[in-house]
């Protein structure tokens, strides 16, 4: 990969001073940095697997899950995947926004596990813990090789993200539906641009995931969108979740999952933090929604779902998929970048 402006920092010095003992555990390579991405430390590594398998309880429509990167330049700020970094010794606040694990050698561990005999096609889904398509990928291109893998191994693959370098791909993604079942779903939670921006950062615009949307779908995919998490009074009004629904139908989903925010781990406090300078008035409310636990009351939840239901058959978007939410991370679900499970809304 050709980076212009590139820095490597000293690998064995890192070892040596103890600055980076988690990453070494992770089979750290090399630490990136470029003008290209201010303030971001990519941390090559070689991974050792790249199938992460889910629990046997789990009640997902997958048992597997590859991810490519830990860490996201999304920076959203409810993201349940920040308690990730404190594996590798790093924090879940900005250093999981900044400091990203790129598995380098992913896609070619990848096609060596799924050539194996005891291999059985079971579904692969990607996206469920750190988004495949952040800003990085278009530097990395590591999804090309991984969608091909998984293609020429006959094993169907599902992928969810807010990232619009997707769009990329479409011409492959074709390809590979012709040879095995694929599944596309985006990402969007906020329809207010400013409230986004202020939330999630480094993602795409709604306005060019909408276009994302219309670009899965002219290109013959179904595209279901989590319209998740909805966050507690910023935006489950009536007014927003309407108006984003609506546009999300014009755009031509044919479905969506909404669900509320939950806020486990260190996520609460690195949320709570941002609550508390931007929007004071509202941390009184969200101590007693959420109390000291993660999961907001049975009532907010019993409130949300008569909320969303008429929106979401006034639209047309009940599709056929199951409503579903995060679960918490354990370390040993992570492993090598493993995604937590999904319970039922």
């Amino acid at each position: 990969m050709r980076w212009q402006g590139q820095t490597l920092d000293a690998v064995q010095s890192d070892l040596d001073d103890g600055a980076l003992p988690g990453l070494a555990r992770a089979g750290l390579v090399r630490s990136v940095q470029t003008p290209e991405f201010e303030g971001i430390t990519f941390h090559e590594v070689l991974c050792k697997s790249a199938l992460n398998k889910l629990p046997a309880e789990s009640t997902l429509p997958f048992r597997f899950t590859v991810n490519t990167f830990r860490g996201c330049t999304h920076a959203c700020r409810y993201c349940f995947a920040r308690p990730t970094h404190e594996y590798l010794d790093l924090d879940a606040g900005t250093d999981f926004d900044t400091q990203v694990v790129v598995k380098t050698n992913v896609a070619a561990v990848l096609r060596r596990e799924l050539a194996k005999r005891s291999w059985k096609r079971d579904p692969v889904a990607l996206g469920t813990n750190t988004d495949p398509y952040q800003r990085a990928e278009g530097r990395y291109r590591l999804m090309p090789g991984i969608v091909t893998a998984l293609a020429e191994s006959g094993t169907p693959f599902s992928i969810l993200t807010k990232g619009t370098l997707l769009r990329r791909d479409l011409p492959l993604l074709t390809l590979a539906s012709r040879q095995v079942p694929v599944s596309l779903s985006v990402s969007l939670a906020i329809g207010d641009p400013e409230l986004q921006q202020a939330i999630e950062p480094g993602t795409p615009t709604p306005r060019a995931r909408l276009d994302l949307i219309r670009a899965i779908t002219d290109a013959g995919f179904d595209c279901h969108v989590m319209v998740a998490p909805v966050i507690p009074y910023l935006t489950d009004s009536n007014a927003h979740l309407d108006a984003l629904l609506s546009a999300i139908s014009e755009a031509g989903a044919t479905g969506v999952t909404v669900f509320p925010m939950h806020l486990r781990g260190s996520t609460r406090g690195w949320f709570l933090n941002w609550l508390a300078e931007h929007h004071p008035a509202l941390i009184r409310r969200y101590r007693q929604l959420y109390g000291r636990g993660s999961h907001v009351t049975p009532e907010y939840k019993t409130w949300l779902r008569r909320r969303v239901s008429p929106l979401v058959d006034k639209y047309g978007l009940a599709g056929d998929a199951v409503r579903q939410e995060p679960v918490a991370p354990t370390r040993e679900l992570v492993g090598a970048g493993a995604a937590p499970a999904l319970t039922l809304f």
